[in-house]
């Protein structure tokens, strides 16, 4: 960071646009899969023609309660859909209906864990639900735009947080934070290259010490962590940057550049009054009753900050690896299945699944749920290295196996010949053979050159394939060089 940059300040906030995983849109019975050939899911409602009535999804609804309990929100027991009025070319009805003073979801928040192994609370300011307007193609035609109306009606779930983010990995932390508790209550599969989580970040800066708050630019639809973090450090350059040369920021709205890293104006940034909000004529107030609420409460599973508590607890985790672990809800139950596979060596299960699987995982661009090494075999070669039938460094090469579907732990044990030996008179025997092999090492050992016994470990561990126990070679070898 530059000296420049030490005496200004970021403040940040987030507008997530989580689409609800619900088979149909949130106003009409069309179909949201997604990949359908362009136009093919958008019926008369989700484009607003004439004489058609929106009817609103009960399951967009639940999702949304879900939410709002998963987030310690207040969940308002009366909502209200209003239209938010603007005209582009993917919202051919030229209104959204949205929801704007009286939104399903009031007040939460979200802890998130930093870098230092710190947590920082999070306020929600509110959550709404609105339908998705349709998606404007560039790419695929010369001089001009196509336009899919296939997303249009989608449901959304707009998450805004307070303004209380400093910093663009606080930005990141937060994001995936609440891209976490979406996936855990299943109500949004979080694929950010399909669109179905992306977010807008506002931000400005402003003096250290000063509390009035800077102009904000609103960057617009990004769609990857990287991408959110990258985008709002360019926005902090570049901001401080301006007024640092006497000039002012314009409250605008800007698109994020991924190949030039930048950002660049997009339009200037509408207020509230320009979108012309009024209740919508055709949708009467949403009422929820206690008992829809509460039956809807009974129906949450662990939320992520409770079984990251757990895994702490139960397995004596660090903060930072039980973080790691419970992700998604994949992860977390493929952790527990190595756990009770390995005889209840959690924390060496965690110290592979963090290293050794989540390593290969990224390399190879698969996902937990893609491994090639079942839970219950990764489970079982931690066993065998607890149970010292093999070495940490020869379960390394039975992980490459498994990794390339060479058969089951003890398959591949038997069959390579890994199988750790202890018997203590074949590693004497082993030992003497070294020795007798090297004698000047041996002298110089004894002379005081003790860095020497590396060498003769390593040349028992080459002589055995690896297969020596390590911590009773150790202690044999150092007797007969002493000469015990």
């Amino acid at each position: 960071m530059s000296d420049i940059n030490k005496e200004w300040e970021a403040v940040i906030g987030l507008e997530i646009h989580a689409q609800l995983a619900t088979k149909s849109k949130i106003f009409s019975g069309a179909s949201t899969q997604f990949g359908a050939e362009p136009n093919t899911q958008a019926c008369a409602i989700d484009l607003g023609m004439p004489g058609v009535l929106p009817v609103l999804n009960q399951e967009a609804v639940q999702m949304a309660v879900k939410f709002g309990l998963g987030a310690d929100a207040a969940i308002a027991q009366k909502s209200v859909f209003a239209r938010k009025n603007y005209f582009y070319p993917d919202l051919p009805k030229g209104y959204q209906i949205s929801q704007y003073e009286w939104p399903i979801v009031g007040q939460g928040h979200m802890d998130i864990l930093l870098e230092d192994g710190s947590s920082k609370r999070i306020g929600i300011t509110r959550a709404h639900l609105e339908e998705d307007a349709g998606k404007s193609l560039h790419d695929d035609f010369s001089g001009l735009s196509g336009i899919d109306l296939n997303r249009a009606g989608t449901p959304l779930l707009e998450i805004v947080s307070e303004p209380e983010m400093t910093s663009a990995k606080e930005a990141v932390a937060y994001l995936k934070t609440i891209h976490t508790l979406v996936r855990y209550l299943d109500i949004c599969d979080g694929n950010m290259q399909e669109g179905s989580f992306r977010c807008d970040a506002n931000v400005s800066v402003r003096r250290k010490g000063d509390p009035k708050l800077g102009t904000r630019a609103e960057l617009k639809n990004i769609n990857s962590f990287r991408f959110v973090e990258r985008a709002i450090n360019y926005e902090i350059e570049r901001q401080i940057g301006i007024l640092e040369n006497g000039g002012s920021i314009k409250q605008e709205t800007r698109l994020y550049d991924s190949n030039k890293n930048e950002t660049r104006a997009m339009r200037s940034k509408e207020e509230a009054n320009d979108y012309r909000y009024f209740p919508d004529p055709d949708l009467l107030p949403l009422v929820l009753t206690d008992a829809f609420i509460a039956a809807i409460k009974q129906t949450l599973p662990e939320l992520p900050q409770q079984k990251r508590q757990r895994f702490i607890d139960q397995y004596g985790l660090s903060p930072y690896d039980a973080s790691i672990l419970v992700s998604s809800k994949e992860m977390a139950l493929y952790y527990e299945n190595a756990v009770k596979e390995s005889g209840d060596q959690a924390k060496l299960v965690a110290n592979w699944v963090i290293s050794e699987l989540l390593g290969s995982l990224n390399k190879a661009g698969l996902e937990i749920e893609g491994s090639p090494i079942a839970s219950a075999q990764l489970g079982k070669l931690i066993s065998r290295i607890a149970d010292d039938t093999i070495s940490g460094k020869i379960a390394k090469t039975i992980f490459e196996a498994l990794w390339q579907q060479e058969g089951n732990v003890d398959e591949i044990i038997q069959k390579r010949g890994l199988k750790q030996v202890t018997d203590t008179g074949t590693i004497d025997t082993l030992i003497d053979q070294i020795m007798e092999a090297n004698p000047q090492h041996v002298a110089d050992y004894r002379r005081g050159k003790d860095k020497l016994f590396g060498f003769f470990v390593g040349q028992a561990m080459k002589a055995s394939g690896g297969t020596l126990n390590p911590a009773q070679l150790n202690l044999l070898l150092k007797k007969k060089l002493a000469g015990d």
